[in-house]
């Protein structure tokens, strides 16, 4: 027994305490010093535009424009909201036409992907407000010029026709991403295909597609401005028509800011809307606070 101590002791007393990492040494290499100068020409710019910003304030020209402004903003929006909304339900048909078996639907839908991804928006719309102009006749044979004859129908539906192309995307890889063994489990247990789809594959799916979804929904914002050349008084459409008559360049300072807003706003909906979803992958905490591996059960 006191044998035993006495080796316990003599190894105890030759284990080496334990060391910190050595510190870092950054070298100013070629990288971080056109980074460094960078972000200076950058902090350079923002300074700029906040002292001209002060500098140039008029309160004459907030009151009287920033009214429009608003209707600008407001008609944005509901472009954005209309064509995404409407975008996810034709996104949902072409995305099961891209995993779809039969070549055939799987063609038609790659063509239309691959055209509305490989071609600008902003030829789309010109393609539609300015081509539908040569079927009149057509359109009003069929009844239907009274919406092509709109400026914002036209861009609607031009937004509409390029987000649902990418959201297919989105949707049809987000499924591929769903493990093999997810739909042979849920077989397995004898649940029918509706079933396996909306309460297994769809809720894994969602996760993977909430991100890059959130930033398609960014670009259709940003993208929006378009519009604004086929003559609709979005946010940006105003923005022209008010420098056009005060010649005040802080008018394209305020849609910016707006512009900046309405996408933070949605960045915090959807942090918010991922933590909602993800809540069963975090790792739990004991009692004493200690972060506890849990298994995550679907990942």
């Amino acid at each position: 027994m006191s044998e035993t101590s006495a080796d316990q002791v003599y190894v105890s007393d030759r284990i080496l305490p334990a060391e910190p990492p050595p510190a870092s040494v950054r070298h100013w290499s070629k990288a971080r010093i056109a980074g460094i100068v960078l972000m200076t020409v950058w902090a350079a710019i923002a300074l700029a535009l906040i002292v001209f910003f002060i500098s140039a304030w008029n309160p004459a020209l907030l009151m009287r424009y920033g009214p429009k402004l608003l209707d600008g903003l407001l008609v944005t929006v509901e472009l954005v909201v209309l064509s995404v909304a409407i975008g996810a339900v034709l996104a949902g048909i072409v995305a099961a036409g891209r995993l779809s078996k039969n070549r055939w639907t799987r063609g038609l839908a790659f063509a239309y992907v691959y055209f509305f991804r490989g071609t600008p928006l902003l030829a789309q719309t010109f393609l539609v407000y300015y081509g539908a102009g040569q079927f009149r006749e057509v359109f009003d044979a069929a009844g239907m010029w009274w919406f092509f004859r709109d400026a914002f129908n036209c861009a609607a539906l031009t937004f509409t026709l390029n987000t649902a192309a990418y959201q297919a995307e989105i949707y049809a890889g987000a499924i591929r991403g769903v493990s093999l063994g997810q739909w042979e489990g849920a077989r397995a247990l004898g649940l029918s295909p509706v079933v396996i789809f909306f309460k297994v594959v769809a809720p894994q799916a969602l996760i993977t597609a909430l991100r890059p979804l959130g930033n398609e929904i960014i670009f259709m914002i940003k993208g929006s401005a378009i519009a604004s050349v086929i003559t609709v008084y979005d946010l940006l459409g105003e923005t022209r028509l008010a420098f056009s008559r005060s010649f005040d360049f802080q008018v394209y300072l305020w849609a910016a800011g707006l512009y900046l807003v309405v996408v933070e706003a949605l960045r915090r909906v959807w942090d918010a809307a991922e933590r909602r979803l993800t809540r069963h992958l975090k790792p739990a905490q004991d009692s004493s606070g200690q972060q506890v591996v849990a298994e995550q059960i679907g990942a």
